[in-house]
């Protein structure tokens, strides 16, 4: 079986959600499946030397030589909003062409970034004839809302409706990664047999409890172990709602917020750090992944967080990572899946999303009863060995895919 791959990002690039890829593709590897990728030249989070040197590789093998990676020139992505339209659009050329005449192919595989990816495999579908696979880790145009780039019932909105609805249509299996992702597209009108639930895993080995004694990161960072500690890593946007996590440091002088991160609000962010005089922030860039299970064992909880109304369309996969390190969620969110996890196996306290006063009482919550906080973050961790493990994750994308192609077989 032969799987066709059109990532708009690739390693060695730096993507918080990565990790997930790269366990898919090793368990695909190991079941035989062969894969054929079009991606661009990395450009997100690293710098020129890693540019010029994969613009030199024009084929790369791996995964045990199951896959063979094609990279074609682009440049680089920057923040201004409509040069990253412009080069997801020439992108989205670049691998329309190639996948029209990729050989040998049985299945399209693609995840939903950018949102306009999923039209792409519909329409590779219709001229190919093959299976298409849509891996729905963002629900487009509800995430444009949320960010502000798009407006409820305004053109663009209109514009991702339609695009949206194509790409549901034209999908032979929709793989979502929560219960409220679910419900969102099926009253979109979605058949319930097309969609797959398959949560974004942890590979528990990877991601793991560190102890404060032994971990490095505090100098690295200026931090003090003797403060209880907050920490918040990913995404710095409009729809993660990072100025509640300026609010509540601060209103809570004596508790220590380590952020991590980078994004359309990062310049502003540091901005009003700088001139509000927030001393208790500590603002750092991203990590790569080799360092979750140090970035999120600082704190003694960890945020996730996001904009009122965007509950529906976002479950961070961060919440598993914190999960699986044995610390408990400090969540400001939309009332729904989210929230049952938390309060049914007790390993978070939850806030509804917006409301800076509720956020600030679960932190001093935690920070009041450090022994709680303790049994909360074992309870996460035992969570996640439970229900999110690696290999149980990747089995079920593989039994999704050979479904499907046995079936258009």
């Amino acid at each position: 079986m032969r799987l066709l791959l059109l990532p708009s990002y690739f390693y060695p690039e730096n993507a918080a959600s990565y990790y997930l890829f790269d366990n898919m593709f090793e368990t695909f590897s190991k079941y035989g499946f062969d894969m054929i990728v079009y991606t661009p030249v990395p450009c997100r989070g690293v710098g020129y030397g890693i540019r010029k040197k994969y613009k030199a590789i024009t084929v790369e093998q791996l995964y045990n030589n199951r896959m063979i990676v094609h990279r074609f020139s682009l440049f680089s992505e920057g923040k201004n909003p409509f040069l990253r339209a412009l080069r997801y659009s020439i992108c989205w050329i670049k691998q329309f062409n190639r996948g029209l005449f990729a050989k040998n192919i049985d299945c399209i595989f693609l995840a939903s970034t950018p949102p306009i990816q999923g039209v792409l495999g519909a329409m590779l579908k219709k001229l190919r004839n093959r299976p298409f696979i849509y891996n729905l880790q963002d629900i487009f145009p509800d995430s444009l809302a949320g960010t502000g780039l798009a407006k409820k019932g305004g053109i663009l909105w209109k514009v991702g409706r339609v695009i949206e609805n194509f790409t549901y249509q034209n999908s032979d299996k929709i793989i979502v990664i929560s219960q409220d992702f679910k419900k969102n597209i099926m009253a979109k009108g979605v058949p319930v047999e097309k969609i797959e639930v398959i949560y974004n895993w942890v590979d528990e080995n990877a991601v793991h409890p560190v102890a404060k004694e032994d971990n490095l990161l505090f100098e690295e960072f200026g931090l003090s172990r003797d403060k209880f500690t907050i920490v918040y890593a990913g995404n710095l946007g409009n729809a993660q709602n990072i100025s509640i996590i300026v609010e509540a440091a601060k209103q809570l002088p004596d508790i220590q917020f380590a952020l991590f991160g980078t994004g359309g609000l990062e310049d502003e962010l540091r901005t009003r750090i700088m001139k509000e005089q927030i001393s208790n922030i500590f603002l750092n860039p991203l990590q790569p992944f080799a360092r979750v299970s140090q970035v999120y064992s600082l704190g003694d909880a960890c945020i996730v967080s996001c904009k009122a109304g965007l509950g529906g369309s976002a479950m961070p996969s961060k919440t598993w990572s914190i999960m699986s390190c044995g610390r408990p969620v400090v969540a400001s969110f939309d009332e729904g899946e989210l929230k049952d996890i938390l309060e049914s196996n007790n390993c978070g306290v939850f806030s509804h999303a917006g409301n800076v006063q509720e956020f600030v009482d679960a932190i001093k919550s935690l920070a009041r009863n450090p022994s709680r906080c303790i049994e909360m973050g074992n309870n996460a961790r035992q969570f996640i060995l439970d229900n999110l493990t690696k290999e149980v994750g990747t089995k079920k994308y593989v039994e999704i895919i050979r479904s499907v192609v046995g079936r258009m077989g």
